[in-house]
């Protein structure tokens, strides 16, 4: 069993979902989005380590995945998305909790199996796989999406550790 943390970091609204992850199954348990004010960045990024604090504090995740920044069209912008990127991370760190990175192409590949998918595809997949009544908000399904994302790596990883032992020739 393991509650994983998926944080959809922005500088304007940053999206987080919590799943509890039991063998196959992945069961929701909340998510949102943290709406920023029209503030000075430093302030948005306190709003964003305290409310992912919040969260930490209320769901106990064991795992956090974290959306890596993708390179924007305005620098500026990049900037401001990896800052507020760090203000989440730094909270987790805080709290004793490691981030897994994973770029929008390895979610969108976990959760709909092409990294060329459309927000509304990972919208109607994150429903789908977590059985939801509705589809989640954007920023929200995005964050669910990469909790899922990172359940789907951590069991790809078990599974590849357990196939290491060679008997006869054959992988076991």
């Amino acid at each position: 069993m393991a509650i994983i943390l998926g944080i959809d970091p922005g500088s304007r609204k940053t999206g987080f979902g919590i799943i509890n992850v039991v063998g196959n199954q992945h069961d929701y348990i909340t998510s949102g989005v943290i709406r920023l004010p029209d503030a000075e960045l430093p302030e948005r990024l306190k709003i964003i380590f305290e409310s992912i604090n919040e969260l930490i504090v209320a769901y106990c995740p064991q795992q956090v995945a974290v959306e890596q920044v993708f390179m924007a069209k305005n620098a500026g912008a990049a900037l401001k998305l990896g800052q507020a990127r760090g203000a989440a991370i730094v909270a987790c760190m805080a709290a004793g909790l490691e981030a897994s990175e994973y770029s929008a192409l390895q979610i969108k590949q976990a959760v709909v199996g092409t990294g060329a998918a459309k927000k509304e595809q990972v919208q109607h997949m994150v429903k789908m796989l977590l059985k939801l009544p509705a589809l989640p908000q954007e920023d929200a399904a995005d964050a669910l999406a990469a909790a899922i994302c990172h359940a789907h790596t951590q069991a790809s990883l078990i599974n590849m550790a357990g196939a290491t032992r060679m008997r006869r020739g054959r992988i076991r």
